[in-house]
């Protein structure tokens, strides 16, 4: 058994079924077919059922590495000179509602995100379902030519959400969708209100890293400087270093934080 699949945590068969006859009764189905994915994922099990909906079941183990990864994350943050935004949730289900919220919150300002079905429980796991999105693409799998022309949306976007009061918290070019041409948002996690105004700062220190290493230093600063002030640009540039330690980023954090320094003079 790989690390990742040790710690967090396999969904067993027995609970697996308990999933697929919840998920057919709810859908008046006699029987349902579920086609897992080999997904990069240590908060969930990721699966697919009858090809038309996405569905994560969230275990124990998966809420307690959540707990883990927020922790780490908040230190993270004070590293930054910043107080920890982040929140925790305690059980699979409300990790599982707290992202259905966050989807019909995006969705309902104008912001791309699958359709979000229900959220629910089933032998303590959290169930999590949305429409399935096929043949969809990250935005780490692009081109940089097309990684050029999504940038805009991207970053108007990520402004829509932010002008609402809310954050992604986990932007990364995993969590961002091209489906059709267009941007999705996906995984958002939880962060509190006392700390919306560091997380969206975090939030924009994110999307330039994602982008940075394909589509270059000044393209990725001129493109959010059309969304952004050069004030909240500073902001993002204290979360530089932080986002720069995840091993789900590899930018040139100096060149970003100089790009950012030209701007705001």
């Amino acid at each position: 058994m790989e690390v990742r699949d040790l710690v967090r945590g396999t969904v067993g068969w027995d609970e697996t079924e308990a999933v697929a006859r919840e998920i057919a009764d709810r859908t008046g189905r006699d029987t349902v077919r579920v086609t897992f994915l080999d997904a990069d994922n240590w908060l969930s099990t990721p699966c697919v059922v009858d090809d038309e909906w996405f569905v994560k079941i969230i275990s124990p183990q998966n809420s307690i590495v959540h707990a883990l990864f927020t922790t780490g994350r908040n230190l993270g943050a004070v590293t930054s000179g910043r107080e920890g935004f982040f929140d925790h949730c305690g059980s699979p289900v409300e990790m599982a509602e707290r992202e259905l919220d966050a989807a019909e919150r995006m969705r309902e300002i104008g912001v791309n995100a699958p359709e979000p079905i229900e959220a629910f429980e089933v032998d303590g796991l959290g169930v999590l379902v949305f429409e399935f999105l096929d043949d969809f693409r990250t935005l780490d799998d692009v081109s940089p030519d097309e990684a050029r022309t999504l940038a805009p949306d991207l970053f108007e976007s990520l402004r829509r959400l932010h002008d609402d009061g809310l954050a992604h918290g986990d932007l990364r070019g995993e969590n961002v969708l091209v489906f059709h041409g267009e941007i999705y948002f996906i995984d958002a996690t939880s962060v509190n209100e006392e700390g919306i105004v560091d997380a969206r700062a975090y939030d924009l220190a994110s999307a330039l890293a994602t982008l940075e290493p394909v589509i270059g230093t000044r393209t990725v600063i001129s493109v959010a400087s059309e969304f952004y002030s050069p004030s909240e640009l500073l902001d993002a540039r204290a979360f530089l270093d932080f986002v720069n330690v995840r091993p789900d980023h590899d930018f040139d954090a100096e060149r970003l934080k100089g790009e950012i320094e030209k701007i705001a003079a």
